[in-house]
């Protein structure tokens, strides 16, 4: 069997001695190659489709690691890995332990200029390398790639403001395929729209016109736009946005077509002023199943590589947290009219769909905006609504000043859920949502909230709502664990904690999903020890049940806590603080994540096997622990 080209290509300058034909044989058994390993691992299916000729295109006018390329979200990077060196094995495990991370990652390779997992990165990064190039008096390009989702990010339009007064030399790559995760919203989005169907936006300089006069290409681009001028009656183009703030704009831009942008990206090259190129691609390209659905294939699990149908789960498994937080919000909007649910770009994600099918009226998608997503919620909450802002634990951190200053400083009645609380394993530290308590504890006014289980979650969505207080409400990816919902939610007394199982000598607070573990625990203390430990869910991290506290401190010989965030700041400092102010001296040991970024990882369990949070090495720290207290096995007991 013949090699493939793939294969002969160990770095950029292999792919520089390919011919036109073989860059176009590339590119698909580059397709081919991201369809196969994410049939297996999952990943970001559409958004490396798209890609594919754009990147090669890339590597074949600059030249990495001596350019520089910033990717906006950085999870269209499959192909720019595969060209740099990191076609092998590890890419085969793309996602899982010991492959490669499923975004750029600086510590993974040269050619990885910006690492990200977050939007709106790619304008900043670039233009403060561009600031360094400057100052040290290099010549090397910057290239920033940037979908059309990524500019209704302010962080972008706020870089955006700023290019042409900071340099002469930035080059801008608008990847313009009218998605993010879900379709497109705002004004933006009909901007570009327009930017692309109406000729009179045709965008084409006299510069660009005598070096594009040169190629079979640009002479085709020059007679398309002179027909436009023809049809519009000689009408002048208006300035596009992007000229107006100082930024040279060419477009639209043919995004699949590899000698065409290898052109486009020379002439850009010259340009003697910051330049953007407007490229039109489609997401899921060259995959028939990810062309018709670019939302579901945004992000995809393992799927059959044939029909690109989702490999089913376990028919017994519980619904996931998110779909019972999404379905209990649309039931209780029913019921009450004031209730208004806001994401940022994740409908789906979040389970907020089932509120924009029920109720449309009442959902509101801002696009990846968190910071704006929540001011707008807070202007809801002084006009009598009850606003649910639902938005992954990691990316709610892009809201931190409008949660303090606008929300928790004036008490406004924001119920946040915060999905993806925890770990979430294949996309590594850039979505772990291992900070949120130790980040939200600090701020007055806040209620703290982690369910259990289902019901939990269900009581604590109507909690928050009836409060009329900012309540946050964190909860981990994935399924539940099976526990049945009552037919009405309940209204939890605040700040007041569950005893799930009374005993002696340890009391076990054991926080939202590790209440499970806390069980196993007791399990265990039982068949070597002899006796059950008490276990309490707190459900509350802040208020924290101190009465209760207090009351367990005087009854038992220690007290464990368990958590799914970083022992930095979490819910068993919480405890510990709290002992403080109560001037009570009680041993203490915390069980949660270190004060370090968790890489990705195959599956939860894996990752909590490697920071020694598997059962086994809990349950070692909890010998430990009981040998401290004097607490000693019932074969050795007197």
């Amino acid at each position: 069997m013949e090699e493939s080209l793939l294969s002969k290509i160990e770095s950029p300058k292999d792919l520089k001695k390919l011919s036109g034909d073989q860059l176009s044989t590339l590119a698909q058994e580059i397709r081919d190659r991201i369809i196969r390993a994410t049939s297996e691992n999952g990943g970001h299916v559409g958004p490396n489709l798209g890609v594919v000729e754009l990147t090669i295109a890339l590597h074949l006018a600059f030249d990495s690691p001596n350019d520089k390329f910033c990717w906006d979200v950085s999870h269209q990077g499959y192909v720019h890995k595969l060209l740099t060196g990191r076609n092998d094995s590890r890419f085969d495990d793309i996602r899982k332990d010991n492959g490669l991370s499923g975004f750029l990652n600086i510590a993974e390779s040269p050619h990885d200029s910006f690492g990200a997992g977050h939007a709106g990165t790619a304008l900043s990064s670039a233009l403060g390398m561009c600031v360094a190039r400057d100052l040290h008096g290099k010549d090397n390009h910057v290239v920033a790639v940037a979908g059309d989702a990524a500019f209704t990010c302010g962080i972008t339009l706020e870089a955006l403001n700023n290019i042409a007064c900071t340099t002469k030399k930035f080059i801008l790559i608008l990847n313009d395929n009218e998605w993010s995760i879900a379709k497109n919203v705002g004004a933006l989005s009909k901007y570009f729209n327009e930017l692309i169907t109406n000729p009179v936006y045709t965008r084409i300089h006299k510069e660009a016109e005598s070096f594009l006069s040169q190629i079979p290409l640009g002479k085709s681009f020059i007679k398309l736009v002179s027909k436009a001028k023809r049809d519009t009656k000689e009408l002048l183009a208006p300035s596009s946005i992007f000229e107006k703030l100082g930024v040279r704009y060419l477009g639209p831009i043919d995004g699949h077509d590899i000698q065409g942008l290898v052109q486009f990206f020379e002439f850009a090259k010259k340009s003697k002023e910051p330049i953007v190129l407007h490229l039109l691609t489609k997401k899921g390209k060259g995959y028939p199943v990810a062309l018709e659905e670019p939302e579901k294939w945004h992000g995809s699990g393992p799927f059959d590589l044939e029909t690109g149908k989702s490999i089913p789960a376990n028919a017994k498994s519980p619904p996931k947290y998110q779909d019972v937080f999404g379905c209990c919000l649309a039931k209780l909007a029913q019921s009450n009219k004031n209730i208004v649910g806001i994401t940022a770009a994740m409908p789906s994600g979040t389970g907020l769909d089932a509120l924009q099918n029920t109720i449309p009226e009442r959902f509101h998608d801002v696009g990846i905006a968190e910071e704006h997503a929540v001011l707008l919620a807070a202007g809801m909450a002084t006009q009598g609504l009850s606003p649910v802002c639902a938005i992954y634990s990691t990316f709610l951190q892009r809201a931190y000043d409008p949660i303090i200053h606008d929300v928790c400083l004036q008490e406004l009645p924001v119920t946040f859920c915060l999905d993806r609380a925890g770990l979430s394993p294949n996309d590594g530290p850039t979505h772990h949502g291992l900070f949120d308590i130790s980040y939200l504890r600090c701020i007055p006014n806040a209620i703290i909230m982690a369910p259990s289980n289902e019901d939990e979650l269900q009581d604590m969505l109507h909690t928050g709502i009836s409060l009329k207080k900012p309540s946050f409400i964190r909860y981990p990816r994935g399924n539940g664990i099976g526990t049945k919902l009552k037919s009405r939610p309940a209204v939890l007394p605040l700040g007041k904690a569950n005893v799930l199982q009374e005993g002696e000598l340890l009391c076990i607070w054991a926080l939202g999903n590790f209440v499970e573990v806390a069980k196993q625990i007791s399990e265990s203390i039982f068949s070597i020890y002899g006796f059950k430990p008490t276990i309490v869910d707190p459900r509350f991290v802040k208020p924290l049940d101190e009465s209760l506290l207090l009351e367990h401190s005087s009854k038992h010989k220690g007290i464990l806590t368990l958590e799914d965030n970083v022992l930095a700041g979490g819910f068993g400092a919480a405890v510990i603080e709290s002992l403080n102010l109560l001037n009570v001296s009680f041993p203490t040991k915390r069980i949660g994540w270190p004060d370090q970024f968790i890489e990705h990882g195959s599956s939860v369990n894996s990752l909590r096997e490697r920071y020694s949070l598997d059962f086994t090495s809990i349950f070692e720290e909890v010998e430990f622990f009981l040998q401290e207290l004097n607490i000693e096995q019932k074969s050795l007991a007197v």
